[in-house]
């Protein structure tokens, strides 16, 4: 006999856990279905510990440039291992959090792999639940590709499980996962190389982040070579060797890393026993309001093919179970402007249109501004970073539609811009609000 719930959702992640403790809220009867630690991939191999090894790539670069305000600063190497354990205990303490918090709403946390009997059951195990909605919010995946000797690489799981930094590395893959990872390797103390198979990294971001970050890894030492289509990889004595289709061999490395996209976790799910449909690689296609083609099953997050953010996922969850239980009956979430940050050195925040994008929608409407400067930070050194800013618009009024960062800060600084271009800011709002001087963030609002 089955146990009844209104709401199961099947994936602890974050969108899972935002849309069950919502609803639980609402007063639900919710159970959440995981078999790994809490969390899914934010917190336990992506934003969470990522960052961590973000800020620890950033120390070793500000300890180089405390140098210039006067100190005295000696570094004596830096303990991978270690930096690993605090990670990684740090994690643990936050899946712990995460199931406390589901106990204290009242979620029933069942431990399995959800796969579905039919349209309105689950069965985890030998154990079936039913429910009168289901939500899948199961994430997704590192792809390794199939290639002889793939399996000799390691996905951005594996850098997690990383016990040292490797001498020699390389990242295969062109989005914001290789590049910031090449960030860390190369500041904590890699050789590193970044094989991307067209002309550049971020090929979906604005040309002046991508030209300013392509100038940024050369400033660190990090290789890029581009045009690189992988064939296989060789292991040999002096380390793995990654043959490519034209007939280039690129190596010896101690370790690759595969970047090169991830895939939706719907192959274990039986989603033909609820007749639900998925696309050609797996997602799970919704509408507006997160529903699939069947009505009482929704679907949320990564799993779904839109925009593979947290926060993306934790506010689709939570206004799906505003409408669906809190009683707003137009609530969604628009996937529109929409704030992103890459975590490379320096960062890249990013919110609405690129120039390219708005230029292909309203043509000759379009108006850019940018800015190229020095932060004030390395005023007193001969090692500057430099930062770049761009603001597209549109129309008479100058209507901003995009919002481009570089440099040190655009991952805190957009976060307020970003709610200016959703609330549809002009070019004249921001020259009206008054800077703050001296920061970088003031050049946003004195472009001429």
């Amino acid at each position: 006999m089955s146990e009844n719930f209104d709401l199961i959702v099947i994936g602890g992640g974050s969108g899972g856990l935002a849309h069950a403790q919502r609803a639980a809220e609402y007063g639900a009867k919710a159970a959440v279905i995981e078999s790994a630690p809490l969390g899914g991939t934010c917190v336990n191999v992506g934003c969470v510990p990522k960052k961590i090894m973000w800020y620890a790539a950033g120390h070793m670069h500000h300890a180089k440039l405390a140098e210039d305000y006067g100190f005295d600063i000696t570094l004596a190497g830096h303990d991978w291992a270690a930096l690993k354990q605090r990670r990684d205990a740090y994690v643990k303490r936050l899946n712990g959090i995460y199931e406390t918090n589901l106990d204290k709403r009242g979620v029933t946390l069942i431990r399995g792999y959800g796969q579905f009997v039919n349209g309105h059951t689950v069965r985890v195990g030998e154990q079936e639940y039913a429910a009168d909605r289901l939500v899948i919010a199961t994430g997704g995946r590192p792809i390794v590709p199939g290639i002889h000797g793939a399996e000799l690489g390691i996905t951005s799981d594996g850098f997690f499980e990383l016990k040292d930094c490797p001498k020699r590395v390389a990242l295969i893959g062109s989005g914001y996962i290789a590049v910031e990872f090449a960030g860390m390797f190369s500041a904590l103390g890699s050789d590193t190389t970044i094989l991307v198979r067209k002309d550049g990294v971020l090929r979906n971001f604005d040309s002046l982040m991508r030209e300013e970050l392509q100038q940024s890894l050369a400033r660190e030492n990090i290789q890029l070579e581009t045009g690189v289509i992988p064939h296989e990889i060789k292991k040999s004595d002096d380390g793995l060797c990654l043959h490519a289709e034209d007939g280039r061999k690129f190596g010896r490395y101690d370790c690759i890393v595969w970047a090169v996209g991830r895939a939706p976790n719907t192959g274990d799910l039986n989603a033909e026993g609820a007749l639900l449909e998925l696309d050609g690689y797996g997602f799970i296609p919704v509408d507006d309001y997160q529903q699939t083609n069947v009505e009482n099953i929704f679907a949320l997050g990564d799993v779904t093919g839109k925009d593979a953010l947290t926060p993306v996922a934790i506010a689709a969850g939570r206004r799906l179970a505003d409408r669906l239980y809190g009683g707003m009956t137009d609530r969604r979430l628009e996937y529109r402007s929409i704030p992103s940050v890459v975590f490379s050195h320096p960062p890249i925040g990013t919110v609405g249109l690129t120039e390219e994008e708005a230029r292909k929608e309203y043509g000759n409407d379009v108006k850019i501004y940018t800015s190229r400067f020095t932060p004030m930070m390395y005023a007193l050194g001969g090692d500057k970073v430099p930062s770049a800013m761009k603001l597209v618009t549109v129309g008479s009024d100058e209507k901003v539609v995009g919002c481009h960062v570089i440099g040190d800060g655009a991952d805190e600084l957009m976060q307020g811009f970003a709610v200016a271009v959703r609330m549809g800011a002009t070019k004249k709002d921001f020259d009206d609000t008054v800077a703050i001087h001296p920061t970088s963030a003031e050049e946003l609002v004195t472009m001429r």
